[in-house]
């Protein structure tokens, strides 16, 4: 990510609630110059809560729902830590995050909503799910529903909680199940006499409605304690339940209940009518995690959707010492409530609506759509035109893409070493042209390689991560121990606390690396540049002969320890059109230490890593070390997520023309053979091994988690890749 502003301030929103997710793409459409902005969250992804109960009933499918957290950080300019904060010290300005330490912040937002575990009842952490967090909830309750229509469960369901969402999850809840041929099956547990009791007339209408659906009501109960089988009742008879959920309320998440920060008297972060913590200078709160105490408000998403350009002005005026605006919520709001099957209720001003259902339900999913679209369709944001004259040859050309997609091409590479003069010391054993030259030290054979990406994420730490594992590839590859690592960082421009807060994050990415595979960091360099990018040169140490890209025999089996297709995966996150998901599943594979896979595959033939000229230009260097040809089985060889269906779009790496040209490849062309040119960052181990240990060894890659296949055989004849 290039800037050509210096950074002076970091913005950390921890969380992806509807309030951040709407912020950034203000922030994209508008962003305050100088600002770091980072964004903490578990995963890719945050459910819209309006859609959750028709997710629920089986009308939307889980993609509809998911607002994608990295595509909107990529608009907004914007980083992404994958990970659940677990503290925070406002004092210091740190927010914690297991596994990645602590992140330092000058202005901070909070927006990690709640969470329904009723913990207080005996039995419920084990045998109940909370309905928040929604995307834990929608997850267990379509495995659930898989299990129901496998035969594995009767369908037996209940929902403790009787106002607007849980009577909303009750009705959906026996819609779905009643498309599994289960009728009768769901139970909805109320304390109080009334159903939906805060919201007027409501009563009626719903008990008609569960009748409706086939949903038993027990009110005016106090449960006990959960079962695998039941829900326990004082004083009543059990009521059968497998699935038993928790809509009684909503719990603050502990870390900030217990955090030193002033809170109201169920545990959530009192905030003033700016949404600013009390006595904590740059620290805001808003959404369910919240207390309005100004103007204390029930806990509902329209709050948090109306409260987002008040959070982003006064965010922008925190960072720019403008004057901030108050945040004054409407006294009411209309509620739409859905009834399991395509129907819905409105309630407003103390009156409740029944009629006519479905037009009510079209009006609700008409605003949850729009709601969707404005944070899935992005404004398309140009790319400036050059200004003034331009030199010959000067076109419109992609985003130069970062990792291995922005290497030099192969062929002007191969022109550059073959004008070099031949090695002339006695102590290298091998130069150029393998995956890392080899010394011989007074008897000790030592690797040496050096690797350098240009950034393509700009969450420091796991960029670290993933150079670090890319570097020590060619020492694993080559069949040698890491034995030590020299780090160039070039840091985008900011001010002298940033450059320590960043330098930070991206040794400890890669110090985890290099020290979990036995080797130290014995010094490095560091600059500040456009952008981000993170170099290593890496050293190891041989017991015997390396494993090169020559010896591969004819009948050998090839096996390829990772997927392909993170430079189209990379190149697409750029231009904001990779799916989310797919993306984060990218990261957690190419920061993966591969230390384990290379000595399963001590006694290969021949082996390399697959970078930057992609698989067919990897197994072209081998086919020639080794003379010798490879057939490929296409339908053998393992992609990324996404990969596949992003090829087929047109989305090629930078080098992806030039990578074709030097390793061509016969046979159909396809999306698939289109991604065996693509660049890989940190990619897996190809190897050539004997026919009759692979399947051995491909078991034993499995067990040890890596994604390993056989993709084809080493054959006679002429350097060439054949598909069949």
């Amino acid at each position: 990510m290039t800037t050509q502003t210096t950074l002076t301030r970091d913005l950390v929103l921890v969380g992806g609630g509807h309030a951040h997710a709407l912020m950034l793409r203000m922030w994209g459409m508008k962003p305050v110059q100088g600002v770091q902005v980072t964004l903490i969250n578990p995963g890719p992804t945050a459910p819209y809560s309006g859609m959750l109960p028709g997710h629920i009933a089986g009308h939307y499918t889980r993609d509809d729902l998911e607002i994608d957290l990295v595509k909107l950080a990529r608009f907004a300019g914007a980083r992404v830590i994958f990970g659940a904060a677990s503290r925070i010290d406002a004092k210091r300005k740190m927010i914690n995050v297991p596994g990645r330490g602590e992140i330092a912040y000058d202005v901070a937002s909070l927006d990690v909503g709640l969470h329904a575990r009723a913990s207080h009842i005996p039995g419920f952490s084990e045998f109940g799910v909370g309905a928040k967090p929604l995307d834990a909830f929608a997850d267990r309750w379509s495995r659930y529903v898989q299990l129901v229509q496998d035969g594995g469960r009767s369908g037996q369901a209940s929902v403790i909680g009787g106002g607007m969402a849980g009577c909303e999850l009750a009705l959906a809840m026996a819609h779905r199940l009643q498309g599994s041929g289960k009728r009768d099956c769901v139970t909805l547990i109320e304390a109080n006499t009334k159903l939906a009791s805060g919201t007027p007339g409501a009563d009626r209408i719903l008990r008609e409605e569960m009748l409706r659906m086939g949903v038993s009501v027990v009110s005016a109960v106090e449960v006990e304690a959960i079962t695998a089988e039941a829900v326990l009742l004082k004083g009543r008879s059990p009521v059968a339940s497998e699935f038993t959920v928790g809509a009684a309320g909503g719990f603050a998440h502990e870390w900030l209940a217990t955090a030193d920060l002033p809170h109201d008297h169920d545990g959530f972060v009192r905030v003033d009518d700016r949404l600013m913590v009390p006595e904590q200078q740059g620290l805001f709160a808003v959404g369910d995690c919240a207390a309005l105490t100004a103007s204390p408000r029930p806990k509902a998403g329209v709050f948090a959707v109306r409260a987002a350009p008040v959070l982003y002005h006064n965010i922008c005026a925190a960072l720019t010492g403008a004057e901030m605006t108050r945040f004054r919520p409407q006294s009411d709001y209309l509620k739409l409530m859905s009834l399991g099957d395509k129907a819905a209720i409105a309630a407003k001003w103390g009156r409740c609506l029944s009629s006519p259902k479905a037009r009510l339900w079209r009006w609700k999913d008409h605003i949850d759509q729009t709601f969707m679209k404005k944070l899935s369709e992005l404004p398309e944001m140009k790319t400036p035109e050059p200004a003034g004259p331009v030199a010959l040859g000067v076109q419109n050309e992609q985003v130069l893409c970062g990792g291995c997609g922005a290497k030099v091409a192969p062929g002007q590479l191969s022109v550059a070493l073959a004008e070099m003069p031949p090695v002339q010391r006695d102590d290298v054993v091998q130069g150029a042209g393998d995956d890392a030259a080899v010394l011989d030290i007074g008897g000790q054979k030592q690797v040496l390689s050096v690797d350098h990406l240009r950034g393509f994420v700009a969450d420091h730490g796991l960029m670290g991560r993933i150079a670090a594992v890319h570097a020590l590839g060619d020492v694993w590859a080559m069949g040698a121990a890491p034995q030590s690592a020299l780090v160039s960082v070039t840091l985008p421009r900011m001010t002298p606390e940033l450059q320590a807060r960043a330098m930070r994050e991206v040794l400890d990415g890669i110090g985890s690396v290099v020290r979990g595979a036995g080797a130290e960091i014995v010094g490095g360099h560091s600059s500040m540049g456009a952008e981000l990018s993170i170099g290593l040169t890496v050293t190891g140490l041989l017991e015997g002969d390396a494993i090169t890209l020559a010896g591969a025999k004819a009948g050998d089996a090839l096996i390829l320890t990772r997927p392909i297709g993170s430079g189209t995966l990379l190149a697409a996150e750029m231009q904001g059109k990779a799916d989310g998901r797919d993306v984060a599943a990218l990261y957690g594979v190419l920061a993966q230490p591969q230390g384990d896979g290379a000595e399963i595959l001590k006694g290969a033939h021949a082996m390399t890593d697959v970078t930057g000229f992609g698989l067919a230009g990897h197994l072209m260097m081998m086919c020639r070390a080794s003379g010798g040809a490879a057939e490929v089985t296409l339908a053998d060889v393992p992609f990324y997520s996404g990969a596949e269906a992003l090829a087929a779009e047109g989305h090629r790496s930078t080098i992806f023309e030039d990578n074709k040209a030097a390793a061509p490849v016969f046979g159909p062309d396809s999306a698939k053979a289109a991604l065996l040119h693509d660049p890989q960052t940190s990619g897996g181990f190809l190897a050539a091994v004997a026919a009759q240990s692979a399947e051995a060894l491909i078991a034993r890659l499995r067990a040890a988690g890596h994604g390993a296949a056989v993709i084809g055989e080493i054959c006679t004849g002429e350097p060439s890749i054949t598909l069949r």
